[in-house]
């Protein structure tokens, strides 16, 4: 048997155990073995991390020229680059995503970085045309204090950069808080953020359970803003943490993505950008594509070649150049669409393929392609965020039949159109009730591009330029020109 790495956290630029020596396993979802021991964080390291911040930010952090602290997200992007495929094997054995995705993976995340140390000198105040006479009115944007990261642990680095990047580059710091699920991915990143020589202070990563560690962080005094990642039940409890010190808080939360394919639609890129969006990464992601509605004409054609192509994707280890699918990251998951899968089919769905473990499941949490076809979109699998790789497919017949299905849900992230006629094509997307519409591709991401949903999958936008702004309040200054003293104080002008 290996021997089981330890980790520390990272706190005020030191590797530190929890004040109590608690730890907890994390598991590799390959084979259900414990791999790595890490600190469970008490109160008291939380407000040592949070102190550790403040302390930061009302040192010299904030008040580098923009131009300076973008230097440091250069040199955090430069370790990305140079470690991408260290980092991506510590992801693969901690979450159990592919290998041949997270081994580059580093190399992407690392322009987010170089994105917004671009964009930290690029942030603007305003003149304000004001209505009074010999007054001139500036608006300057300043950083908020200390942000607290909650960050999944699915998609960690990206989860990661599109809050710490834009958080730093405007003069905040941050506590980072690791999912309990696989903290050691963000655990090995804290060792590239001291490489690049950040002062000590201004990130600081803990790893510990979300009672007490998460509630002690998003309720802390002097948590200044709260971003969160993570599922709805969660957010309601961040949301009630955060009555406790008025924090501004930001939602990204899940999804139950349709995605819809017309009669006119080119089927083989159809075929594959569904089979991206929810098979891709085992269907673990927010985005996923997971209720699927197919126009009557194509119907029976365009599902048979999906199975088809569902039915030879590989399902093996993550570690595999060859695998196209690999574990669950917990078996709780795995329970969790057995459970929903049963309902379904109960209810009257009819499984097309998949829907039972893989026999790998003996020592991992294998679970292969599945497809139900749905008579109405209300059934479980086709109605529950399930983060797994479980097709929902329904028939429609016009184009005003499927904006009402595909709206009829509680989430509103992501959503995917396939259509050869581009005014179709704008018009459903314009319909849609979601943050983002893919049209003919899925599955893509960049730090250009905004990225957030509406309804239950939260509020609040990552990425993009607008983004850096979450991370600033507006100062407004008031400047009186005369050279006459004010008059009637009593008064307000």
């Amino acid at each position: 048997m290996s021997k089981i790495k330890e980790y520390k956290m990272f706190i005020d630029g030191e590797w530190v155990n929890s004040e109590s020596n608690k730890t907890f396993e994390t598991l590799n979802p390959e084979n259900n073995k414990p791999w790595a021991k890490v600190p469970e964080a008490s109160i008291k390291d939380v407000d040592r991390a949070v102190k550790a911040a403040q302390k930061a930010f009302e040192g010299t952090w904030p008040k580098l020229l923009p131009r300076e602290r973008g230097k440091y997200l250069k040199a955090i992007a430069t370790q990305l680059r140079e470690n991408a495929e260290a980092l991506g094997k510590i992801e693969t054995i901690d979450t159990g995503k592919l290998f041949r995705e997270t081994k580059t993976q580093a190399n992407y995340i690392a322009e987010y970085y170089d994105y917004f140390a671009g964009l930290a000198d690029k942030v603007e105040g305003t003149v304000v045309p004001i209505d009074k006479p010999e007054m001139q009115v500036i608006t300057t944007r300043i950083p908020i204090g200390v942000v607290a990261a909650i960050i999944p642990w699915n998609s960690q680095m990206l989860l990661t950069a599109v809050k710490l990047a834009p958080a730093l580059a405007m003069g905040n710091t941050v506590v980072i808080k690791a999912s309990e699920l696989a903290p050691v991915t963000l655990l090995e990143f804290g060792k590239l953020i001291e490489k690049s020589g950040i002062p000590k202070g201004v990130v600081n990563i803990i790893t510990g359970l979300g009672e007490p560690c998460g509630k002690a962080l998003t309720s802390h005094n002097l948590v200044e803003r709260i971003a969160f990642t993570g599922g709805p039940e969660t957010a309601k409890h961040i949301i009630k943490n955060s009555a406790e010190n008025l924090s501004q808080v930001s939602l990204e939360l899940g999804g139950k993505s349709p995605v819809v394919v017309f009669n006119d639609a080119e089927q083989e890129n159809a075929l594959n950008g569904i089979t991206a969006g929810i098979f891709g990464a085992s269907g673990q992601s927010c985005i996923a594509g997971s209720r699927l509605y197919i126009q009557s004409k194509i119907y029976e054609e365009f599902l048979d070649k999906l199975i088809s192509k569902a039915e030879k994707i590989i399902l093996g280890a993550p570690m595999e150049l060859k695998t196209q699918m690999g574990p669950l990251n917990s078996f709780k998951q795995l329970e969790n669409i057995e459970k929903n899968i049963k309902a379904t089919l109960e209810q009257g769905g009819k499984l097309r393929c998949g829907g039972k473990r893989s026999k790998l499941s003996n020592e991992g949490y294998y679970f292969p392609a599945t497809i139900i076809e749905c008579k109405n979109h209300n059934l479980p699998s086709a109605e529950n965020e399930l983060f797994g790789p479980i097709l929902s497919v329904m028939k429609f017949e016009t184009e005003e039949e499927a904006i009402t299905k595909m709206n009829d849900n509680k989430y509103g992230l992501s959503s995917g159109v396939y259509t050869a006629n581009f005014g179709k094509a704008m018009r459903v997307s314009k319909a849609i009730r979601a943050g983002i519409v893919f049209v003919n591709t899925y599955r893509l991401i960049s730090p250009m591009a905004p990225f957030g949903g509406i309804k239950d999958s939260g509020f609040g936008k990552e990425a993009g330029i607008e983004s850096i702004k979450e991370y600033t309040r507006i100062k407004t200054i008031w400047l009186n020109s005369s050279d006459k003293p004010m008059t009637d104080p009593f008064t307000m002008g």
